[in-house]
């Protein structure tokens, strides 16, 4: 038995069918657009890397910042005296050079010694003020006050020709050692008997200037004909004891030291007109005589003193 369709049913079925068509054809572009967008961006991939290569100058600037970066770290563990030393090797091993261009020149650098040597006087002037020097004088001058000045030490190796004589003040050290008083002042001389004392006028040059000084000297004999090898200094000897009698009746008597010295003379009941020898005894008896008659009028005092006490017990 068949069943008759009619038109409008037949439109229907075949517009579904279409649709179901259409529906897997979509699908199937979907997938294919997809599947060629993936292989579009994996083609675009390798085509930036072959074409696209890093430069060179990355390379570098990188190398260079981590090298930077370590040698930083480096530096910053050593020292200051080790981290100027690599600079100055560093320095002469890139520009090259020696060790000598870099040291300070001490040609003109001076001590101690050599500002008082420059700056050293025999004699001092007191009254120059002391704001108005300059450190190297007053550096001088602090060194004088450290001498002793009432001895002076001589060189005499050229006494022969004349020459002038070398001399200078004592140090603490020779004072204490008696070099130049108790010792022969002579600076290559030790003798110390029989010394002399001599009085010289030194003459020297200083800065230019021609200047003299009154100074002691103290030599042995040798030493001493060394001095006057060719022509006589004038010796200082002692001052004889004077005596002079003052009002009072004592004796003064001026010392080398200059300290006067007094004694007391007990006169005689005598003239004054007697002899030296006669006036020396009756000086010497004097005092005797005297006891003597003290110790008699106390005796005669005491045995008085008894016998009136012993009147008036009676």
């Amino acid at each position: 038995m068949s069943e008759s369709v009619s038109g409008d049913d037949t439109e229907s079925i075949e517009y579904g069918q279409d649709d179901d068509i259409r529906s897997e054809c979509s699908s199937t572009k979907d997938e294919e657009d997809l599947r060629r967008s993936k292989l579009h961006d994996l083609r675009e991939f390798k085509t930036k890397t072959k074409t696209k290569l890093v430069s060179k100058n990355v390379v570098t600037e990188e190398y260079s910042r981590e090298e930077n970066r370590k040698e930083r770290f480096h530096l910053l563990t050593l020292d200051a005296y080790s981290r100027h030393k690599k600079f100055i090797n560093d320095y002469i091993l890139y520009y090259g050079g020696s060790m000598s261009d870099f040291k300070r020149d001490s040609s003109k650098d001076k001590t101690d010694f050599d500002v008082i040597k420059e700056h050293h006087k025999f004699l001092w002037d007191e009254d120059e003020c002391e704001t108005q020097k300059s450190w190297e004088k007053r550096l001088a001058k602090k060194y004088y006050d450290k001498l002793y000045k009432e001895y002076c030490i001589a060189d005499l190796t050229y006494y022969k020709h004349n020459k002038v004589i070398a001399m200078r003040w004592r140090t603490e050290k020779e004072v204490v050692a008696g070099k130049g008083q108790f010792e022969c002042g002579e600076k290559h001389c030790d003798e110390g008997d029989g010394l002399k004392s001599w009085e010289v006028n030194f003459g020297y040059v200083e800065h230019g200037e021609k200047k003299n000084a009154l100074v002691k000297l103290r030599l042995c004999p040798d030493c001493s004909s060394k001095l006057n090898y060719h022509h006589k200094r004038k010796e200082i000897k002692k001052k004889k004891n004077r005596k002079r009698k003052s009002r009072d009746g004592i004796d003064e008597e001026d010392g080398d030291d200059g300290v006067t010295k007094k004694s007391k003379r007990y006169d005689s009941d005598g003239d004054d007109d007697d002899d030296e020898d006669g006036s020396e005894n009756n000086n010497e008896k004097k005092p005797k005589a005297n006891g003597k008659f003290l110790h008699l009028h106390l005796f005669l005092f005491y045995f008085l003193v008894n016998f009136l006490i012993l009147f008036n017990l009676v």
